[in-house]
């Protein structure tokens, strides 16, 4: 089998650690792994099966030269500052930042939904999606698959894995200020998030909808390359890891709840757990570090015919980021497009 250079860029941070875990799980044909941080990062050393990796620090260089496929998670400015540099000697880049998602000549892919969308990539970019958008279009796909999509409202509740390690490290910090008796130290979160839900995440916009929403909203039409239009409301809720969604759609052809759970079970990337009578339904203490998106709890809209309501969960660090990138890094290998 043939056998890559493979980079990882940010590597420090809760993404990065995460693709050195996908990667080896996956057993991703791997000839040598390049690890890229801040200055801060650089000197540290990681083991990845067996050998120890001391990170370099990313600069405007010919490191990249060799390099078949860099998986970037060091911020959107990072991205931007860098990408001709990854990518001028030949290295594709899958960017797990906002920075080019919405760009026309870069490809936004959720393999289980659009995988043929990685072979035009004239910039040599591939845009991972937001991870509440991945969540999504993985379980909307077998439903589309079953009559097209008008409209989807969904409300999300959002893991502190969303804000990297330094959100997970804030929320168990609060508890154990609360457990003291201690005011909880709030830097990453606009408000204090133990005890408490934050219905906001990302910044506002003009139109009330915050960044993360609108993401939602213009994601899912470029994935799903349809006119489906999507409302959301993010809220972040003080769990540690794993995004949960509540989804309310509209399809054009009345569906039988029996016909979706068996799309859904067929669906690759979804596993169904909906047998609510015995208590069971997807929950985010039980589905980390799990592959899947976790669907439960389908039903009718009973206020529309036309409707279906649902829940799902899935590992935000792990599908919503480092694993969708590395399947789309597959996906390449696959095809051979490298």
């Amino acid at each position: 089998m043939k056998k890559y250079r493979v980079a990882i860029v940010g590597v420090s941070g809760a993404v990065g650690q995460e693709f050195l875990k996908v990667l080896d799980e996956r057993n991703f044909p791997i000839e040598e792994l390049v690890l890229f941080g801040s200055s801060r990062s650089a000197g540290k050393k990681y083991t990845f099966q067996g050998k120890e990796i001391t990170v370099k620090e990313l600069c405007h260089n010919d490191d990249f030269k060799g390099i078949d496929i860099a998986l970037t998670s060091a911020g959107g400015q990072t991205s931007k500052d860098f990408a001709e540099t990854i990518t001028k000697h030949g290295a594709v880049m899958i960017d797990n930042s906002s920075a080019f998602r919405m760009d026309a000549d870069v490809p936004l892919v959720v393999p289980e939904v659009n995988p043929e969308a990685c072979r035009n990539r004239p910039r040599n970019i591939i845009a991972n999606p937001n991870c509440t958008t991945i969540q999504m279009v993985v379980t909307l796909k077998p439903i589309e698959k079953l009559s097209h999509i008008k409209k989807v409202h969904v409300a999300t509740y959002q893991a502190a894995s969303g804000a990297g390690a330094q959100g997970m490290a804030e929320l168990e910090n609060q508890f154990k200020q609360l457990a003291n008796g201690e005011k909880p130290t709030v830097e990453k979160f606009s408000h204090q998030l133990a005890m408490n839900i934050i219905p906001q995440v990302d910044v506002f916009t003009d139109n009330g909808y915050t960044k993360e929403e609108m993401k939602m909203f213009h994601e899912t039409k470029k994935i799903m390359e349809s006119d489906i239009e999507v409302s959301a409301t993010c809220v972040r809720i003080p769990v540690m890891r794993n995004h949960s969604e509540s989804i309310w759609l509209e399809t054009e052809d009345e569906l039988s709840i029996s016909d979706v759970k068996a799309a859904m079970e067929a669906a690759e990337g979804v596993t169904l757990l909906d047998n609510p009578a015995e208590g069971q339904y997807p929950m985010p203490l039980f589905c980390a570090s799990e592959d899947d998106v976790f669907v439960g709890r389908i039903r009718k809209d009973i206020s529309n015919p036309n409707g279906l309501t649902y829940w799902c969960v899935g590992d935000q660090i792990k599908k919503g980021a480092a694993l969708n990138a590395v399947q789309i890094a597959e996906v390449l290998v696959k095809t051979d497009d490298i």
